[in-house]
């Protein structure tokens, strides 16, 4: 699945993506943000991701920037992690390289994905972060997701430690999805 958006384009993983995943996602500042990327983050963690299987209802794509096709970042839909209680709600997860911080792209990848997860189907979406990362706390609120009101412990690789996250979810419209998008 592809789905190109006014900056960005947003398209599968390929296994020959390990790179630009390394040289992305290799960066302590970045990793200590996500909970499940393990710092540091070697070579074979870049192409054991790479090369997992796709999930239709579940899809991850690569961040890139449409005008030059540069990789800046992942974002993607999962099943559940720890984020909330209920197993048949996708958590939002995505990061973007350090150098393109500050430039709205997160906010830009996110919008694209909640208008594919509406969909496919899915009525509802969680996401959190860590309480020292209030910068994707601003990005989920300007998407209009809403914090739930749980700040709970959750376990981050990177930082080999549990740490506060923030939970919040939003619900979908269903009748807003990619092709009323175009209209």
């Amino acid at each position: 699945m592809f789905h190109r958006s006014q900056r960005l384009l947003l398209r599968p993983i390929w296994p020959e993506d390990w790179q630009a995943l390394l040289d992305g996602i290799a960066d302590e500042g970045v990793v200590r943000n996500l909970a499940g990327i393990p710092w540091p983050y070697r070579e074979q963690d870049a192409r054991d991701f790479t090369a997992l299987p796709v999930d239709p209802l579940h899809p991850r794509f690569l961040i890139t920037r449409a005008a030059d096709a540069r990789a800046i970042g992942c974002i993607g839909l999962g099943p559940l992690g720890e984020a909330a209680n209920d197993c048949g709600t996708p958590e939002l997860g995505y990061w973007v390289a350090r150098p393109h911080w500050g430039q709205g792209y997160a906010t830009e990848a996110a919008a694209a994905v909640l208008e594919i997860a509406a969909a496919l189907g899915h009525r509802e979406l969680v996401a959190s972060h860590f309480l020292d990362n209030p910068a994707s706390g601003r990005v989920l609120r300007k998407l209009g997701f809403e914090p739930t009101g749980r700040i709970a412990p959750r376990w981050s690789c990177g930082r080999g430690a549990y740490a506060d996250a923030v939970q919040y979810r939003k619900l979908l419209d269903a009748s807003v999805g990619i092709s009323q998008r175009a209209a």
